[in-house]
């Protein structure tokens, strides 16, 4: 197989996040096994993969005065794009290899005239340089262009949740967020691995949201062997409180209705400490094999994983059964931005309001599978009053023989106890308090 310059494998997965939807850390992972690359060529990959797709309204904003009201092809502007992050954001790469190798892109892709065009603009912006920022005179608009967020979004928090706040999470959105991990108790001891992780020069400190959890403050654990030998598991603090804050103990009976790729469920079955039974569903038949691929590296067998629409679960078990129903449900993700930056580009108001309706209905059809003297834990990923406190709100208004459980502010970290994020609904974690993903975790229970 011809060996493809990296910057063209570069150009390929922006351009099928922008045309296909792809996802980019998947697209990247694909890639960089594919096309075998080395390790200097693969952090070169994912820096401009993920800058170029972060920063993508900051981009569009710099080239803006170069390409005017001339219409180019989807992949001449991708190609434009990734030129303007390597030259504005990389200093280590000298801006005639970035503007070489974009001509030699575009001459394959594209003609003479395609390349002579690129070549152009990306003389231009090095001889008269980039339009301001700061010039921006509509607050709202230079906020987007700064953080490279859509206006919508930034209206729509700024409605729900105030100026600052939101200025906080758009700006905390486009800063690298610490890797943290979990330990697997039954195999070894968070002393052990924060020992084992500084013998390999790797900084990390105890995460304050998870007794399992560790925050890596330099390294990376991709480097050891803890994650491939079932000791670790790379998951989000915010998405580690879950299933803290479930009060589970040996022996219970748990649903986790949405489940892949199981970093929850397999929480909950390490805290079970192999005991009792976590029916792991999930909607989709080709993610069943990732939560068993984890389950089974980290040597639990209590996980029973079955494909099924959440809706559909009390067409499979009676009503009572379960001791705790965990309902991490489908949402628009707009509290993991940092680490999938494409997502704030492909949502909207109408996405937000469909999955709210598929949210209440999950947790209105499972709440009759729970034990009277049960919890219900519903969690999202997101930062939306829609998708959080509304749907609780609705759901506790329609089903008045259940409430929120006031044990759950108590169960808090304390880290967490006095957070702007608090309601009478639950907690709304945002990324900017904590150096976490934005996360709404809720415990509801039987009157």
């Amino acid at each position: 197989m011809k060996k493809i310059p990296v910057r063209e494998i570069i150009h390929n997965i922006i351009y099928r996040i922008e045309k296909d939807g792809g996802f980019s850390h998947l697209l990247i992972n694909h890639e960089v096994k594919k096309h075998q690359l080395s390790d200097r060529d693969k952090r070169l990959l994912t820096n401009v993969v993920y800058g170029t797709v972060q920063y993508k309204l900051t981009l569009d904003y710099f080239l803006a005065p170069f390409i005017g009201s001339k219409k180019i092809e989807d992949w001449v502007l991708t190609l434009l794009r990734t030129a303007i992050y390597q030259m504005v954001f990389l200093d280590r790469i000298p801006n005639h290899a970035i503007i070489y190798d974009s001509v030699e892109i575009a001459k394959k892709k594209g003609h003479k005239g395609t390349a002579s065009f690129v070549n152009g603009v990306l003389r231009n912006v090095q001889r008269k340089g980039l339009p301001k920022i700061a010039d921006i005179e509509d607050v709202t608009k230079r906020l987007s262009v700064e953080t490279s967020h859509p206006e919508w979004l930034i209206n729509f928090w700024s409605k729900q949740y105030g100026q600052n706040l939101t200025e906080g999470i758009v700006k905390t959105n486009i800063t690298e967020k610490p890797q943290s991990i979990r330990i697997q108790p039954m195999r070894t001891t968070r002393d052990k691995i924060l020992s084992k992780l500084n013998e390999q020069n790797i900084m990390a400190k105890k995460s304050p949201f998870s007794k399992q959890g560790i925050i890596i403050e330099k390294g990376n654990v991709l480097d050891t062997e803890l994650l491939e030998n079932g000791y670790v598991t790379i998951q989000d603090q915010s998405s580690m409180l879950v299933s803290e804050l479930m009060q589970i103990k040996r022996d219970m009976l748990v649903l986790d209705a949405c489940s892949a790729p199981g970093g929850k469920a397999t929480h909950i079955g390490e805290i079970l400490e192999n005991t009792g039974e976590v029916h792991a569903f999930d909607i989709h038949k080709n993610k069943l094999k990732l939560i068993e691929r984890n389950a089974k590296r980290l040597g639990l067998n209590n996980l029973i994983v079955n494909q099924s629409d959440a809706r559909n679960l009390t067409q499979l078990f009676n009503k009572k059964t379960f001791d705790r129903i965990l309902l991490d449900v489908p949402c628009s993700g707009l509290g993991v931005i940092r680490g999938k930056p494409d997502i704030k580009y492909s949502k909207d108001e109408t996405d937000i309001k469909n999955l709210s309706k598929i949210q209440y209905d999950i947790l209105s059809s499972t709440s009759s599978l729970l034990k009277d003297t049960g919890k219900i834990i519903y969690s999202t990923c997101t930062i939306t009053k829609n998708e959080n406190e509304l749907v609780i709100k609705q759901f506790l208004k329609e089903h008045d023989q259940f409430m929120v459980d006031e044990s759950f502010f108590g169960d808090l970290p304390d880290t967490l106890k006095n957070s702007p994020g608090i309601s009478e609904y639950g907690i709304q974690i945002f990324p900017q308090m904590y150096n976490t993903d934005g996360f709404f975790i809720t415990r509801l229970m039987l009157k």
